[in-house]
């Protein structure tokens, strides 16, 4: 039988603001355990949380973002559940009356769009961090200890409708989710820093059946690579299971990237388990239109709609610019390069290889180095001028990137410069035919493909520096002659 997998996806992003959702405490990573906490998020008796207007304005502006429709009055709940990470016993969110519903946000699968519908957008705060000594999980361990910096962080939570139909399909959607957040400057979307975090739920249905199977909650995924792999575990757990006549468990469940494998951590909790009440010590959130539409003048353009533009302004591929604008600061690069070299192709093509190989390769972003727009449009222009040639403009690229040198210095220390000297590249050229008579010989005699071999020689004595296009010319000028 044929399986069609459903999935929706319930995001939590932590909003960009430097004081948390209820009090004025830092939200700043990385400080020493319970030193950016307060008695109101710390739960402690006769304080009164006060709601910060900087989260509601984000959480509105990735709202329209999204397409959503902003509701004229939301209401904060109490969730009440017990974890030693919650201080109060309890969690500040929303529920029945959430901020923002019914949005989308367009994902590129194959080359083909596909609308992902968003069920809602709402507001609540983070819970701490549980250390645990001896072991990376609770089980195991001999002691566990509590961070409650975490604890009051403002959250916001972005709930997919199920229309995600595979594991890949989801981590695009993730990827393209977190890209949409930068740009709009509401989230830094790190997930190896918790401040961009996925629950999936998963259920599998026979091939056109209408009706949901069973769903897992799927938790534990640090990476977009971790969502499809996770994904594609508790898919094919699922699979299995129905094929051999066994049935699914609603639970949530833990995903192991060692063992690239999901185990049950607790019974699934219903809505109802959370005894949800309006918090009475906050009032209703109601933006008015005014309030609203100002925070609309705030978005800036939007990734797809840059993507539209570099296709249509710079004549791009689907793939270059799809590939330039899924990292904003890879797209503004580019854009600042232009108005220096006016050449968009080129620059695509040095961004997208040879300077995002060595990105990728030592793991930074490209606003993580010490490298310009100015020092790109410099080596290109050297480049076109024939002062240095394509391969050791390369070599170049490498070495600022790697010492943080000014060009023209890195230039003048390896001695880099083309040769473009018409009586230094001539005898270069002629002690090359001098050494290789056979393939000159094939060349006079008709095989013309042979000069590329004299070429390689060319360059190869000269170290690289030859400038090729001449030495093509002076080649065949002393090979006819």
């Amino acid at each position: 039988m044929k399986y069609e997998t459903v999935i929706g996806l319930e995001i939590h992003a932590q909003l960009s603001t430097e004081s948390k959702m209820f009090c004025g405490c830092s939200t700043k990573f990385g400080a020493a355990p319970n030193t950016n906490i307060c008695p109101v998020c710390t739960g402690q008796p006769g304080v009164l949380p006060v709601t910060n207007k900087k989260a509601i304005e984000l959480a509105i502006k990735t709202a329209l973002a999204l397409d959503c429709k902003i509701e004229p009055s939301s209401v904060f709940a109490r969730k009440n559940y017990f974890y030693p990470d919650l201080p109060k016993d309890y969690q500040i969110s929303q529920y029945e009356l959430p901020l923002a519903t019914r949005g989308h946000l367009d994902i590129a699968v194959d080359g083909k769009n596909k609308k992902i519908g968003i069920t809602r957008v709402h507001l609540e705060e983070d819970a701490g961090k549980l250390v645990h000594k001896g072991a990376e999980r609770i089980m195991g361990a001999e002691e566990s200890l509590v961070d409650f910096n975490r604890t009051g962080v403002p959250l916001m939570e972005i709930v997919s409708e199920p229309d995600i139909r595979s594991p890949r399909e989801a981590s695009i959607f993730m990827q393209s989710l977190a890209n949409l957040l930068q740009y709009i400057g509401v989230c830094d979307a790190k997930m190896e820093e918790g401040s961009l975090r996925c629950d999936a739920n998963i259920s599998i249905r026979p091939m056109g059946s209408k009706e949901f199977g069973t769903k897992t909650e799927v938790k534990n995924m640090n990476s977009f690579k971790a969502v499809e792999k996770a994904l594609a575990a508790e898919q094919k757990r699922h699979i299995e299971a129905l094929e051999e006549g066994g049935s699914i468990v609603q639970e949530t469940r833990f995903y192991d990237d060692v063992t690239d494998t999901t185990t049950g951590m607790r019974s699934k909790e219903y809505a109802h388990d959370y005894r949800y009440f309006p918090e009475p010590d906050l009032v209703p959130v109601e933006p008015g239109k005014a309030w609203i539409e100002e925070i609309h003048k705030t978005l800036e353009e939007l990734p797809e709609a840059r993507k539209k533009r570099f296709m249509e302004d710079y004549k791009l591929s689907n793939y270059d610019a799809g590939l330039l604008i899924s990292s904003k600061a890879m797209a503004n690069f580019f854009e600042e390069t232009l108005k220096l070299y006016k050449n968009p192709k080129t620059i695509v093509n040095w961004m997208l290889g040879d300077l995002n190989a060595y990105l990728n390769e030592n793991k930074k972003s490209i606003d993580a180095v010490d490298f310009s727009p100015p020092q790109l449009a410099e080596i290109l222009e050297l480049i076109d001028k024939g002062t240095i040639s394509g391969k050791i403009g390369k070599s170049v690229l490498v070495q600022v990137l790697k010492t943080g040198k000014q060009i023209k210095d890195v230039i003048a220390e390896s001695g880099m410069t083309q040769i473009s000297d018409e009586a230094e590249l001539k005898k270069i050229i002629q002690e090359v035919i001098k050494n290789n008579p056979k393939p000159v010989e094939e060349y006079k005699k008709g095989k013309k493909t042979s000069i590329g071999f004299l070429v390689g020689q060319v360059m190869k004595a000269s170290k690289g520096r030859a400038n090729p296009g001449l030495v093509n010319k002076l080649l065949k000028k002393e090979l006819e002659a």
